[in-house]
């Protein structure tokens, strides 16, 4: 691990992983089935980045608490994500439904 990541907070790992998680789902549905070569290889790296600083995060994170925020930040960021770029639907219940999982990630954060 380079000595500058033993530094920096976990949680600022943890949120940098989450935010690649997005990357790489909205970069997976990009790739068409992975039948497009730049966003496969897109989807390949950010998808080994965000396990790499999710793996650097759990060394002091609990890994229930990782796991959840870590896909909470990929669901949160993947659906507003759907909704603004691929048109997918925003319902005033699949919003709420979003808001519920910001509230849990917030929860698991404090109750850290």
């Amino acid at each position: 691990m380079p000595s500058f990541l033993s530094q920096v907070s976990p949680w600022w790992l943890l949120a940098v992983a989450g935010v690649l998680e997005v990357v790489w789902s909205l970069s997976m549905k990009a790739s068409d089935g992975f039948s497009r070569p730049w966003a496969t290889g897109v989807t390949l790296v950010a998808a080994w980045a965000s396990f790499w600083l999710l793996g650097l995060a759990l060394k002091q994170l609990p890994v229930g608490t990782a796991y959840a925020v870590w896909t909470g930040i990929g669901a949160v960021g993947a659906a507003l994500l759907g909704i603004v770029l691929f048109s997918e639907p925003a319902t005033l219940a699949r919003l709420g439904c979003i808001g519920l999982i910001v509230a849990g990630i917030l929860g698991l954060k404090l109750l850290h």
